[in-house]
């Protein structure tokens, strides 16, 4: 069966640590939840209209959205509102956890904007475009280095984005946050991912930590804009 695909902005994002020893089943089911909820709220301060929205589909441990191509939702916006709106959201939600539920219930987001055709058969979305920004969010080196900052949300972009929107540094954004680090082979090509290092300064050395019971509870956080961030410390020997 053939089918006609159609232009679509691609966000996708993944919960961290999702199948960690001290997530419950219960536990996952209240993430979920708040994942759904954090993006929708996120698009409604972006202004995003439902209208201009495929049905969100479930991913299990993340979900993907499809914007439709209109004026009045430029790729830029999912930068600039949309991840802002949602690192936010995240960040206080984990500010006003316990220590002792900062351990099982800590979110933490992998996300993935790119943009491209798209197929729909009734069954679900497909296409090599899904396949780029899948094989982005599962990039091992995404995820080493997301789960090695502070940020509660990691980002990465296809080369699509970066050349059309971070390049030209619209409404803000700056492309020295973004540097080249993943590769990923779809269709027969190699496709290019930029990481976002803001927040990157600050990361954790995750390398003395043996479980999840001896997980810091206490968090640096970022430098007041004007002052000076700490300086990273020597990173560790290990191989990647």
């Amino acid at each position: 069966m053939k089918t006609t695909s159609v232009y679509r902005s691609i966000l996708a994002l993944d919960i961290q640590r999702s199948t960690g020893p001290l997530r419950t089943d219960p536990i996952r089911a209240e993430l979920r939840a708040l994942i759904y909820r954090f993006l929708d709220e996120a698009m409604d301060v972006a202004g995003i209209d439902r209208r201009h929205c495929d049905p969100l589909e479930d991913r299990g441990d993340g979900l993907l959205a499809l914007i439709h191509p209109v004026d009045s939702i430029p790729k830029v916006l999912l930068l600039q509102r949309v991840v802002s709106e949602l690192t936010r959201k995240v960040r206080d939600y984990n500010a006003n956890l316990t220590v002792g539920d900062l351990i099982r219930r800590e979110l933490r987001l992998r996300v993935v904007v790119h943009a491209g055709e798209v197929h729909c058969d009734g069954k679900g979305y497909f296409g090599e475009d899904l396949d780029v920004a899948f094989r982005l969010l599962d990039a091992p080196r995404f995820k080493r280095e997301s789960g090695k900052t502070i940020m509660p949300l990691g980002l990465i972009v296809s080369e699509t984005i970066y050349w059309s929107v971070v390049q030209h540094e619209y409404d803000g954004i700056r492309r020295r946050h973004f540097r080249p680090a993943v590769q990923v082979r779809v269709g027969g090509r190699r496709r290019q991912g930029f990481i976002c290092d803001l927040g990157g300064e600050l990361r954790l050395d995750l390398s003395r930590i043996r479980s999840a019971e001896r997980w810091p509870v206490t968090w640096p956080r970022p430098s007041p804009r004007g002052s000076a961030a700490p300086s990273p410390g020597p990173r560790r020997g290990s191989r990647r």
